[in-house]
């Protein structure tokens, strides 16, 4: 195998997030969303060749940064990027909170389209407008969108932005071309900006294909704001880099100040060299990665098949967050969360951080080599299996 991804690597004592949170170090976090796998080797070379020079000052960022980031939506999803259509901040969260900043003002409303990533809540209210939910609707083992719904509130006069999750987290969605457009021509006809989070766009799997939504026609383009970054796809949280891809010039100087006055216009050496690396040679580690998360979440669908049947997983079109239904336990998510913890050794998300939409569910990272997937279902197994309130 040319990367390894079986490959355990210990985490546990470097300041991790995700490791070093539990006070019990048997927990096994399978929670936060950042993955257990060195990241592409051309990355990695480019950092030790930027730590070789020794001084880490202010850094500017080089034409050859925009090349790349044009260059990757060009060639990988056939989607032109102009390079004044690009503002670089520290993180996609510091992007949205911006962007709401400068398109609505407190008091309106935003829409979300539930269970959804939860700091989309935090950015919605830190700002002062009124998150409205859109829910989507279970159908099966997936989730489609309620059109109705949606057009019903994008009509409201306070509806200025409707935050899109594309691929969709936690629910696992890739939308598809169909699907985006009917989003689309609602907020069109309701003067709701579009405002796209594409940091997982990377992470889909066959038969799944990734739309920019922006890419879809010129009058998309204009009336939405995407945000962009290599850190999921290629585990570089922490280097503290994003994109914001904006084709409207008026959109685009009000979306700067709000950057300037939230002050997250700078960003570090790290992450300008991480992303050149990614994008220009890091295609092949990627295409392995998602090749491998794949057949993690099979595994885990036949092993919830064959021990775990009436606690169904989503269907998993896009990220590495797989939905979990635990309604069968009647137990609240929240407390499942803490159950799972102190009885089990197992950290998972609570799905009522997603949203009320949330509850019964739970998220489970697995990007993460085979055999700690193994322990973490087993962990959970052995819990069902032993719970007081069994039979």
């Amino acid at each position: 195998m040319k990367y390894d991804f079986d490959e355990i690597i210990p985490r546990r004592g470097t300041n991790s997030y995700k490791w070093d949170s539990a006070a019990n170090a048997d927990v096994l976090p399978m929670w936060v969303a950042d993955m257990d796998f060195h990241t592409a080797p051309a990355i990695v070379k480019a950092l030790q060749r930027r730590v070789s020079h020794g001084i880490f000052g202010y850094t500017r960022v080089p034409d050859s940064y925009y090349k790349a980031v044009t260059d990757w939506f060009g060639r990988r999803h056939g989607w032109t990027i102009q390079k004044d259509w690009i503002i670089y901040t520290s993180g996609v969260v510091p992007a949205i909170s911006a962007i709401i900043k400068a398109l609505a003002e407190p008091g309106d409303h935003v829409l979300v389209q539930t269970p959804v990533y939860n700091c989309f809540f935090s950015s919605i209210r830190n700002n002062g407008c009124q998150c409205v939910s859109n829910p989507l609707i279970r159908t099966g083992d997936s989730f489609i969108i309620d059109y109705e719904d949606l057009e019903r509130k994008a009509a409201d006069p306070k509806a200025k932005i409707l935050l899109l999750c594309n691929p969709h987290n936690p629910a696992g969605r890739v939308w598809t071309r169909d699907e985006l457009l009917r989003i689309g021509n609602i907020c069109l006809r309701n003067g709701v900006t579009v405002v796209s989070d594409e940091i997982h766009c990377e992470l889909t799997y066959p038969g799944h294909d990734y739309t920019p939504f922006a890419s879809l026609s010129e009058q998309f383009l204009l009336n939405s704001v995407t945000c962009l970054s290599p850190s999921k796809a290629f585990n570089i949280a922490g280097l503290q880099i994003a994109n914001i891809v904006s084709a409207s010039e008026s959109m685009r100087r009000k979306i700067d100040k709000a950057i300037n006055i939230n002050e997250v216009c700078d960003v570090n050496p790290f992450g300008v060299e991480a992303t050149i690396a990614a994008y220009n040679e890091g295609e092949d580690w990627l295409d392995a990665l998602t090749a491998y998360l794949e057949s993690n979440y099979l595994f885990m669908k036949e092993f919830c098949r064959n021990h775990l049947p009436d606690f169904p997983i989503a269907t998993l079109e896009g990220t590495y967050l797989v939905w979990m239904d635990c309604s069968t336990l009647h137990i609240a998510s929240e407390k499942l969360e803490h159950l799972l913890v102190e009885q089990a050794g197992l950290w998972l998300n609570a799905g009522t951080m997603y949203g009320a939409e949330g509850e019964g569910f739970m998220r489970w990272n697995i990007a993460c080599p085979r055999s700690t997937l193994i322990k973490g279902l087993e962990r959970f197994r052995d819990f069902i299996r032993n719970r007081p309130d069994k039979g």
